[in-house]
């Protein structure tokens, strides 16, 4: 199993049969970085177009339309000492009343501390002076080619991952994506330092990412949506608009889970998500909207 050192000379900001930048192998490692969702790098210079330039694609050799890709998050590091965030909350968040009161849209920097995992206004109002959050990076966008040879913007999501900005797609969490080109075709890029569970003022904590992942094929395993695996959960992703059908897609990809990998009825499958399932918010931001459906690894134990 290799482990590439890949530094991105270029980016996309869709994702679809773009040249691949790297050919990697099934098992392998890539460590690699990311610029932020306007393009600036680590240095804080314009390296990209806004609109999350995405780092790849990394062609994974043996991956076909019809198998799962998985790709474990080994570790992600803030590459600069300053992130960014919009100030207001997104006018779809509240109320139009509310809305219309909001102050003007504005940029305001962060300070990040990567040894003390902290992250603080850079220039705090008095209000928010004792202000300090815990460090959290993950991608808000990633994911592999859409199918029918689709090229779509990294603005949005959708059953190929995209711009998701869940924000429990930290280290350690392994990913699985439905395969719908030959290589995968695998991109990665919008870092954050730190976000809140829907992105309501559009942003999360900006910044470019040191980043190390590792892929493995699955061959013959179909999914619908993106899943995932933390320590302590195991997830489904759904991405549409309204919220309402990103729950759907969530739950229906949860209940597939259940049934075809756990062998549980329909019946079966219900009775257990009806007490234990847990969802989150992921951005209702985006063109797309996320929604995540969780089942604590806890219960499934006992299955």
């Amino acid at each position: 199993m290799a482990v590439h050192h890949f530094q991105p000379k270029h980016y996309h900001c869709t994702m679809g049969a773009h040249e691949p930048v790297l050919k990697i192998a099934d098992g392998d490692s890539v460590v690699t970085s990311t610029v932020d969702a306007r393009g600036w790098d680590y240095r804080g210079e314009s390296a990209a177009g806004r609109g999350n330039p995405m780092t790849g694609p990394f062609y994974v050799e043996g991956a076909q339309p019809g198998d799962t890709l998985a790709v474990r998050l080994e570790s992600m590091v803030p590459s600069r000492d300053w992130g960014w965030t919009f100030n207001v909350l997104a006018r779809n968040v509240v109320d139009p009343i509310a809305a219309a009161a909001l102050p003007p849209f504005d940029i305001v920097r962060w300070s990040v501390d990567v040894e003390q995992a902290s992250v603080v206004l850079e220039t705090p109002t008095s209000g928010l002076a004792g202000l300090k959050l815990e460090a959290r990076p993950f991608l808000g966008c990633f994911g592999v080619a859409p199918p029918k040879d689709q090229a779509i913007s990294t603005a949005t999501s959708g059953v190929y991952g995209g711009n998701m900005d869940y924000k429990g797609l930290v280290s350690g969490v392994t990913v699985y994506f439905p395969v719908f080109a030959e290589g995968a075709l695998f991109y990665l890029g919008d870092g954050h330092a730190v976000q809140g569970c829907g992105e309501i003022v559009g942003t999360g904590v900006e910044i470019s990412l040191d980043v190390r992942f590792t892929v493995q094929v699955l061959k013959g395993k179909t999914i619908g949506w993106p899943r995932g695996e933390s320590d302590t959960h195991w997830f489904c992703i759904g991405n549409a608009r309204p919220l309402d059908q990103a729950l759907q897609h969530a739950t229906t990809e949860m209940l597939a889970m259940l049934t075809k990998d756990y062998g549980l009825t329909a019946s079966e499958a219900s009775l257990l998500l009806g007490q234990a399932v847990e969802y989150e918010v992921a951005n209702v931001f985006n063109p797309a909207y996320s929604v995540v459906c969780k089942v604590p690894k806890a219960v499934l134990s006992m299955l």
